[in-house]
């Protein structure tokens, strides 16, 4: 597995796409740094890291995305592996917020941040993002935000991390290749943040009650509604309250 290893960079993203633009790299190619000055999240949110304390790389994944209305497979795949990872870690109240944050009871530990990009001679390189608070305990004005250290008390290997979440990414990527998605859409589906009860949802500044009871192959997440209608939000058109 080839590593690239960086003291600071302004996304890891856009350090291994560009990379990956100018040059052959093999599948599975990861860029980690110790800084991410510039992260982001979906939509062009900040993704802000303390120094030295956290996870933060990203994967080159090549050719998986087939078919366009399974776009949200790799998505499923990332956040399994993710979870599997730190379950094997002992940590507790693990779980999938839609669309793809990692959470550890009603706090947020992590997100992934998924960009494809399909080349003139018709490959399809994703960058798989992955940003993860480990051994950081002050998150000043985010009451939302956590650790694992914070949550299970213990400080925490890095590398061994990611190694660990690689090592099970790839496993699931070969899953997908040999059309086993369905059991590995299950598992993401059974660690649904908030599936099957009742929750407040706002969109544009408005808001209702609903129940997610799933996400579609395409990523857009399904709802229903108190006439028990079901409506399908793609991402940032609606927010859960929580």
């Amino acid at each position: 597995m080839n590593i690239i290893k960086l003291n600071a960079i302004n996304s890891t993203n856009d350090y291994l796409k560009s990379l990956s633009a100018a040059q052959y790299l093999d599948n599975f190619t990861i860029v980690v740094t110790e800084h991410q000055t510039q992260g982001r999240g979906q939509m062009g949110t900040q993704w802000e890291s303390e120094q030295g304390k956290n996870l933060t790389f990203s994967m080159l994944v090549k050719d998986l995305l087939l078919e366009i209305n399974a776009i949200f497979y790799l998505n499923a795949a990332v956040a399994v592996s993710i979870i599997t990872t730190l379950e094997k870690f002992k940590v507790p109240g693990l779980a999938i917020k839609w669309p793809n944050d990692i959470l550890a009871g009603n706090k947020k530990l992590g997100g992934i941040l998924i960009e494809n990009n399909i080349r003139s001679n018709g490959e399809i390189h994703s960058i798989v993002g992955v940003g993860l608070n480990i051994n950081q305990t002050n998150f000043g004005g985010l009451p939302k935000a956590t650790s694992l250290t914070l949550v299970t008390g213990n400080m925490f290997d890095k590398h061994e991390l990611m190694l660990a979440i690689t090592k099970n990414l790839k496993r699931n990527v070969s899953r997908l290749l040999n059309k086993d998605a369905d059991a590995l859409w299950e598992q993401y589906l059974s660690k649904l943040y908030k599936r099957n009860i009742p929750m407040t949802f706002e969109k544009n500044d408005e808001k209702f009650m609903g129940i997610i009871k799933g996400v579609a192959k395409n990523g857009s997440l399904e709802v229903q509604l108190e006439d028990d209608s079901i409506t399908y939000y793609q991402v940032k058109e609606v927010q859960l309250l929580y």
